[in-house]
């Protein structure tokens, strides 16, 4: 089946119905959950009352829900980045559908005009999401482009994180979670990082490792808000 899969994952149908399927079964996965946010208030301050837009990161491996948490607001429009990889045509198409708009490219394909595509999209008005560990890892490893990103933005960095009561951490490089139908979730949005637009490599190299912190933090903060963390999800704990 694997085989048959990489045969027929790029034909033009597959292409097509495959994205509209997922995207489908993820607002249905989404709606059947109870959600709960905690610090939700951190991107309204600057989106709301400051008029600014900004940029959210948060861990390839809990990307799944996100288009319903930070970015799950009609009227607000977001951005997020897409590798050019076979799985990026999967995610930009079914973002897309969700109302997402996608910027294709990644720190290993097309990088710096994926970067000038984020840049403008800001510039238009659209606020930012991207996996910092993505597409291909190290997981849990914020690359400098995140940072670079942010300055020449112009925009703080709010690190995210979606957890949920009951699920699956798949045994992917990302170790993706899958919520299970009819459970709980939660968002959690944490304290953000601000980057000059004049920084330096050290304060770019020191916004990294803040970055970095607050991202694990507030994951950390996701998993235990059931009480209950990563083993009750059968998952192993982060190296």
């Amino acid at each position: 089946m694997g085989r048959g899969w990489k045969r027929y994952r790029m034909h033009p149908v597959v292409l097509t119905v495959v994205p509209r399927l997922a995207a489908v079964l993820l607002r249905g996965l989404f709606r059947s959950l109870r959600i709960a946010y905690v610090g939700r208030e951190v991107p309204d301050r600057f989106i709301q009352t400051e008029g600014r837009q900004v940029l959210v990161a948060f861990w390839h491996g809990r990307l799944l829900m996100m288009p319903f948490g930070p970015f799950g607001r009609p009227q607000v429009p977001w951005a997020i980045m897409a590798s050019r990889h076979s799985d990026g045509e999967y995610i930009s198409r079914v973002v897309e559908r969700l109302g997402i708009h996608a910027v294709r490219g990644s720190a290993r394909q097309g990088g710096p005009w994926a970067l000038l595509g984020m840049v403008r999209a800001c510039r238009k008005g659209y606020h930012l999401g991207i996996t910092p560990d993505g597409p291909r890892g190290p997981r849990e490893e914020v690359k400098p482009g995140t940072i670079e990103l942010a300055r020449l933005a112009g925009t703080p960095i709010v690190p995210a994180a979606f957890a949920a009561s009951r699920g699956k951490f798949l045994r992917s490089w990302d170790r993706m979670l899958i919520p299970y139908p009819f459970g709980r979730g939660v968002f959690v949005c944490g304290e953000p990082v601000s980057v000059s637009p004049k920084a330096g490599p050290e304060e770019v190299e020191k916004a990294r490792v803040v970055l970095e912190e607050r991202l694990r933090h507030v994951t950390a903060q996701a998993d235990a808000y059931f009480g209950e963390g990563r083993s009750a999800l059968g998952a192993q704990p982060s190296a």
